[in-house]
C-alpha cells in the first residue's frame, strides 16, 4: 500500500520511536504510550477528508497558540475540536489540583455547549456535583501515564469500569494523559483529557486514541506556554510550539523500507525551519499481484506552519487518488484541483510522481519540479528526463499528462530531490553552489562504487552539507531508488 504506516526501523534523517501497546483488563480497552516519539502516522486512516481534518486540527491549534495569550479560550477550543473530530458526545479536561486529585477544568458537550455547572460564570473549577464521568478510567490514566480507550458492550462490563459508566449508560470512553510539557514530557502527568459517548454505534478506534495522544501533547505544551508567558519568556514559548509542529511533520514523513518490490530505497529530509514545505514518499501501490512502486516528492512554496498544512493535505490527497484512479496523470490532475481550492494566491506546489513497474519501466509526471537524475549502470552516464507540466495550484483546470517514460535496467539508480539540495550554498561565498552538476557528479561516483540506495543517499547528503555546512537556506529532501544488479 502506498504511504504505509511508519516502521520502527531507523532512517538516516529521522529517529522514530513506537510506543508500547498494552491491554486493559476489562471492557475491550487498549492503552498507548503517548510519548512524543510515539505520535506518528498511527492516526492517519486512509480517508483523505478525515486525515486532513486531523492534521489541520493539530497544526491549526499550534498556529492559534502562537496568536493567543489567553489559556482558557484555547483549552475550550481544543476540547470542542476533540469532540468534533472523534464524534464523542462530551469532552472533559481535568487537571491535578492542590491535593493531588483531578479537578475538572473544562467540560463541554457536542455543539460547543458547556456541561451544566461549567462556563465563564462557574469559574475554572466548575461545579463537580453536576458532572459525572468515569473517574476510574481518568484515575487509571493519571496513575499509569498511558492513553486508554474502552468499549462497553454489556452492563456487566460497564459495572467493571465503575458505577458512573453504568448509570450514564456509556458505551465508549477514551482518555489521554497531559504530560508535564518539559524535558520531552518526562515526569508525572499534570492532568488528563477525557471523552465519552452513549451511542452504541460510536466505538473509538486505535487511530482515534493515537490522535488524542497527539492532541494531548499540544495541550501539555500549551499549559507550559501559559506559564512561560506569565514569566515573560516569549521566545521559549514559540520554540516549544514550533518544536511540536516540527515533530508532527517529521512523523508524517515515511520511514522507508529498505526495499520495495525488489527496488532499494533511501531517503533524507531536513527542513530549513522548524516546519518545512517539502514532503516525500515511496511504496507499493495497486492490487496484490499487480503492484507498482510509487515515488513522489513535493515542494510547497515558503516555509513554516502554512506550507506544512499544505504538504499534509497534498500527501493525504495523493494517497487517496492513487487508490481510485489508474493513471499517474489522472491522480495529479485531481490533486491539482483539490489544492487549487485551498491555497492562497501566490502559493504553489512543485511535484514529481514516478510510477515504476517491477520490470523497471516507469512513467513520470513532472509538475514544475526539478528533473530526476538517472544513473545508467551500463554507460556510467547521468541523464535528466525532459518534459514538464505547470506546478500545482497555478492552473486549476489543467489536465496533467505523463511527461516522460523509460526503464531502469539492473544496477540503474533514480534520484528525485528538492531544489534545496542542488542549491546548497557556501554560507561564506554565495556564488559557490553544489548545483545539479555537482549532485550528478556525486551520484556517478557513489553509484559506480556499487553502493546501495542508503549508501548513495548518505553520499549525496554529504556532498550537499559539505557545501552548505550548517546553513539552512531551503528545505533539503531526497529519495533514491536503485534497481539491484542482476
Amino acid at each position: 500500500m502506498f504511504f504505509k504506516r511508519k516502521k520502527p526501523s531507523p532512517q538516516l534523517p529521522m529517529d522514530p520511536d513506537s510506543g508500547p501497546v498494552s491491554e486493559l483488563p476489562s471492557a475491550d480497552g487498549e492503552s498507548l504510550d503517548p510519548s512524543p516519539g510515539s505520535v506518528s502516522t498511527l492516526f492517519l486512516t486512509g480517508d483523505q477528508g478525515r486525515d486532513r481534518d486531523r492534521v489541520e486540527v493539530l497544526l491549526g491549534a499550534i498556529a492559534r497558540v502562537n496568536d493567543s495569550l489567553e489559556l482558557e479560550p484555547l483549552l475550550v477550543d481544543i476540547v470542542d475540536r476533540s469532540i468534533d473530530v472523534t464524534g464523542a458526545e462530551r469532552g472533559i479536561l481535568l487537571m491535578v489540583g492542590k491535593h493531588g486529585k483531578l479537578e475538572a477544568r473544562v467540560a463541554r458537550s457536542r455543539g460547543g455547549v458547556d456541561v451544566a455547572g461549567f462556563g465563564a460564570s462557574a469559574g475554572p473549577a466548575g461545579d463537580e456535583t453536576d458532572l459525572r464521568f468515569s473517574t476510574s478510567i481518568a484515575n487509571r490514566v493519571l496513575e499509569s501515564g498511558e492513553a486508554l480507550r474502552a468499549t462497553v458492550s454489556s452492563d456487566s462490563e460497564a459495572l467493571e469500569l465503575g458505577r458512573s459508566v453504568f448509570d450514564l449508560k456509556l458505551r465508549a470512553a477514551m482518555c489521554v494523559p497531559l504530560t508535564s510539557g518539559r524535558d520531552g514530557g518526562v515526569g508525572p502527568p499534570q492532568g488528563v483529557l477525557y471523552v465519552d459517548s452513549r451511542a452504541a454505534t460510536r466505538q473509538f478506534t486505535q487511530s482515534d486514541l493515537s490522535f488524542f495522544a497527539a492532541l494531548a501533547q499540544h495541550i501539555s505544551i500549551s499549559l507550559l506556554n501559559a506559564r512561560l508567558h506569565l514569566d515573560s519568556i516569549e521566545k521559549l514559548r514559540l520554540e516549544q510550539s514550533l518544536e511540536l509542529a516540527s515533530a508532527i511533520q517529521r512523523d508524517l514523513m515515511p520511514n522507508l523500507a529498505e526495499s520495495e518490490l525488489g527496488f532499494e530505497l533511501g531517503g533524507f529530509f531536513r527542513p530549513a525551519e522548524r516546519a518545512g514545505g517539502d514532503f516525500y514518499d515511496a511504496g507499493a501501490q495497486g492490487r496484490k499481484g499487480s503492484e507498482r512502486l510509487a515515488v513522489v516528492i513535493g515542494d510547497v512554496s515558503g516555509h513554516g506552519i502554512g506550507p506544512a498544512l499544505i504538504t499534509a493535505a497534498a500527501q493525504a490527497g495523493l494517497r487517496s487518488y492513487l487508490r481510485v484512479v489508474p493513471g499517474v496523470d489522472e491522480a495529479v490532475t485531481l490533486l491539482n484541483q483539490d489544492l487549487s481550492d485551498r491555497m492562497d494566491d501566490g502559493r504553489f506546489v512543485t511535484l514529481l510522481l514516478a510510477m515504476i513497474e517491477p520490470n523497471g519501466t516507469f512513467e513520470l509526471v513532472n509538475a514544475g519540479h526539478a528533473a530526476p537524475l538517472i544513473w545508467r549502470a551500463g554507460s556510467g552516464e547521468v541523464l535528466e528526463p525532459e518534459g514538464g507540466e505547470p506546478a500545482l495550484g497555478m492552473i486549476e483546470d489543467h489536465d496533467y499528462q505523463v511527461t516522460s517514460k523509460g526503464q531502469l535496467a539492473p544496477g540503474d539508480v533514480m534520484v528525485v530531490y528538492s531544489d534545496g539540495l542542488s542549491e546548497a550554498r557556501d554560507p561564506e561565498n554565495h556564488d559557490s553552489m553544489l548545483g545539479t552538476d555537482g549532485l550528478a557528479e556525486a551520484l556517478a561516483h557513489a553509484a559506480a562504487e556499487g553502493l546501495d540506495a542508503k549508501g548513495i543517499t548518505a553520499r549525496l547528503v554529504e556532498a550537499a552539507l559539505g557545501v552548505a555546512k550548517d546553513w539552512r537556506e531551503d528545505d533539503m529532501t531526497l529519495l533514491v531508488v536503485r534497481r539491484p544488479p542482476a
